[in-house]
């Protein structure tokens, strides 16, 4: 219509799912634990990035387009989005979108359902406080190249935050039983995330398990430095990989 209204941002919503809470809807819009590391629930977030990429185009030419909520499933989450299930989905979905161009993403939510980022009762943080975390310490702006993903581990590369020339490299490791290796060209200090069971509340980085401070301050987050070489991805493991001498001329 005229006058055509202008916008800053086209902005979309996307859950994969709804949570078993809103069955009641269908089967087939809830989905299972069982499927929280396959290719085809991981690979949603581009499928609804495609339509809306589509409207964006044709409403808002040229405008940047923000994922302004987001979390595993609609209707308040799913009993693993609590857990480090879930950490694969909301860590590759940033990876996927930051390659899309896509530079803001907002999660639902910060403190409030199953799918809040630190417990609302407790305050304690979740495994996707810590991914969150660890993804705004670690990647930075600039989206680089990590050469082609495969199913069972997904790579993507961005400039190491506050670090001119450092990349960062993610390697998720989606399979459950199998490991995975990737060659490094040089030392990096390395941050991977675990747990002891996928459907834990408390994460582990390197190691050693990720909790608050007596006052309620966070840990320094700090990478093991490794040298050069194969690395060993564990089966159901996310790594960082931060090369602060990469001398990346894009960085």
């Amino acid at each position: 219509a005229a006058p055509q209204p202008v916008f800053d941002v086209f902005s979309y919503h996307f859950y994969g799912a709804v949570s078993q809470r809103c069955a009641s809807m269908g089967a087939a819009m809830t989905t299972t634990a069982g499927a929280a590391l396959s290719e085809e629930w991981l690979a949603r977030t581009d499928q609804a990035f495609a339509f809306y990429e589509r409207l964006g185009s044709r409403f808002a030419p040229g405008k940047p387009i923000w994922l302004t909520e987001t979390a595993d499933a609609a209707c308040g989450g799913n009993p693993w989005a609590p857990t480090f299930l879930d950490s694969f989905r909301y860590l590759d979905q940033l990876g996927r979108l930051a390659r899309r161009g896509v530079k803001v993403v907002y999660h639902n939510t910060l403190a409030a359902s199953e799918y809040g980022l630190i417990d609302q009762t407790t305050l304690a943080p979740r495994p996707n406080y810590w991914a969150a975390l660890l993804w705004r310490k670690l990647m930075g702006t600039i989206v680089l190249d990590a050469g082609p993903s495969r199913p069972g581990l997904h790579l993507y590369a961005q400039s190491l935050r506050d670090s001119p020339g450092g990349v960062v490299l993610l390697a998720i490791n989606t399979s459950r039983t199998r490991p995975a290796s990737i060659a490094l060209p040089m030392p990096a200090d390395r941050y991977t995330l675990t747990a002891q069971q996928l459907e834990d509340t408390q994460v582990q980085l390197n190691g050693h398990a990720l909790e608050t401070g007596p006052n309620n301050e966070l840990p320094s987050l700090q990478g093991s430095h490794i040298p050069s070489g194969r690395v060993e991805l564990a089966p159901a493991s996310i790594t960082f990989l931060a090369i602060a001498g990469a001398g990346n001329g894009s960085c």
